[in-house]
C-alpha cells in the first residue's frame, strides 16, 4: 500500500497530506499560524476586565516523519476557548492543542494594546493611555512555561546633558520592555507603574500647560540613563519574591543624536543574591 493510501482520513475519502512521510528526517521546533486577530478580555483592577484585540501566535513541535501540521486546527482550538483566554488558562490552551494536533510540545502568544486611564499631575485631565503587553506560554511534555511581557513608554533625561550645559538637558522618549516569569498573579497595571516610576517622568496622553511645566521639571529632578533604568527596573523586580526571571531592555529614541541607546539585562533568582564584591547578581542567563 501506499503512504498516499495509508493517509487517507474519515474526511470524504480524501488524502490527508500534512500526516504523510517526510524522508528528509529534520525536525521543526515550531509549525503554525501568526497574527490572527481576535478579540479576548483581559483583567483590568480598575474595571474588573477590558475588551481588547490581541494578535495571537500559535505553534506545535512538528516530528521529523510528518510532512506539515494540520493548520485549521490551531483555530478550532482558538474558537473553543475564545470565552476564557486568560494567563490561567493558557496551560490548559497549549494541552489542547498538543492533543488536537499530536504534537510533543505548543507555543502561544497573545499580544495586545491594553489601556489604562490615567489622570494628568496637576489638572487631574483624564485621559487613555496604551500599553502593550503580551501573555506568552509554552508546554513540552509535562513542562509549562509562562511569561507576561510590558512595553511601557517613558521619558528621559540625560544625566550628563544637565551636569554639563547651562541652559537646561536634552531629553526624549523612551521604551522599556519587561518581561517576567512569576509564581503567582500579579496585575499588569503594577508591573508598569513600577516601570514608570524607574524613569525620569512618565508620558500621558493629555497635558495641560501646568502639567507639562510639572513633567519637565520632574525629568530634570530625576536625569536618567539607559543604564539608570534598567537598573532602577531590576532593584524594584529583585524586592519581589513573586518574579522568578526577568528580562528589562531600555531605548531612547536619542533627540540629539542620530541613533538610539540601549540597555538589557536578565535576572535569574537563585539562591546566591550577592557575588563576591558584594554586588547583586542576577545575571546568570538560562
Amino acid at each position: 500500500m501506499s503512504q498516499m493510501e495509508t493517509s487517507q482520513t474519515h474526511g470524504g475519502g480524501m488524502a490527508d497530506v500534512q500526516n504523510q512521510f517526510d524522508s528528509r528526517r529534520i525536525k521543526i521546533d515550531q509549525v503554525g499560524v501568526k497574527k490572527i486577530h481576535y478579540p479576548i478580555n483581559v483583567k483590568d483592577m480598575a474595571n474588573g476586565s477590558q475588551r481588547t484585540v490581541a494578535s495571537v501566535n500559535m505553534y506545535v513541535e512538528l516530528p521529523h516523519h510528518h510532512k506539515g501540521t494540520h493548520m485549521s486546527r490551531f483555530i478550532e482550538v482558538l474558537s473553543v476557548h475564545r470565552h476564557s483566554i486568560a494567563t490561567s488558562t493558557i496551560p490548559s490552551i497549549l494541552m489542547d492543542m498538543k492533543s488536537r494536533l499530536q504534537a510533543e510540545g505548543a507555543h502561544l502568544e497573545l499580544t495586545f494594546p491594553f489601556f489604562i486611564e490615567k489622570a494628568a499631575p496637576v489638572t487631574g485631565a483624564l485621559s487613555l493611555m496604551e500599553y502593550s503587553c503580551t501573555l506568552a506560554g509554552s508546554q513540552v511534555g509535562e513542562e509549562t512555561d509562562l511569561s507576561v511581557a510590558v512595553r511601557v513608554p517613558i521619558t528621559t533625561l540625560c544625566p550628563c546633558s544637565r551636569e554639563i550645559s547651562s541652559y537646561g538637558a536634552h531629553n526624549q522618549r523612551g521604551e522599556v520592555t519587561v518581561v517576567v516569569r512569576y509564581k503567582q498573579f500579579f496585575w499588569m497595571e503594577d508591573l508598569i507603574r513600577l516601570v514608570e516610576n524607574s524613569a525620569s517622568s512618565e508620558v500621558y496622553s493629555l497635558l495641560k500647560r501646568a502639567d507639562e511645566k510639572f513633567v519637565t521639571e520632574r525629568a530634570y529632578d530625576n536625569p536618567r540613563f539607559v543604564e539608570d533604568v534598567v537598573r532602577e527596573v531590576a532593584v524594584k523586580l529583585m524586592a519581589d519574591e513573586n518574579f522568578t526571571w526577568f528580562s528589562v531592555a531600555a531605548e531612547n529614541f536619542e533627540s540629539i543624536h542620530n541613533h538610539s541607546a540601549y540597555a538589557y539585562l536578565e535576572y535569574k533568582r537563585t539562591d546566591r543574591p550577592q557575588d563576591e564584591h558584594g554586588a547583586l547578581n542576577g545575571g546568570v542567563k538560562e
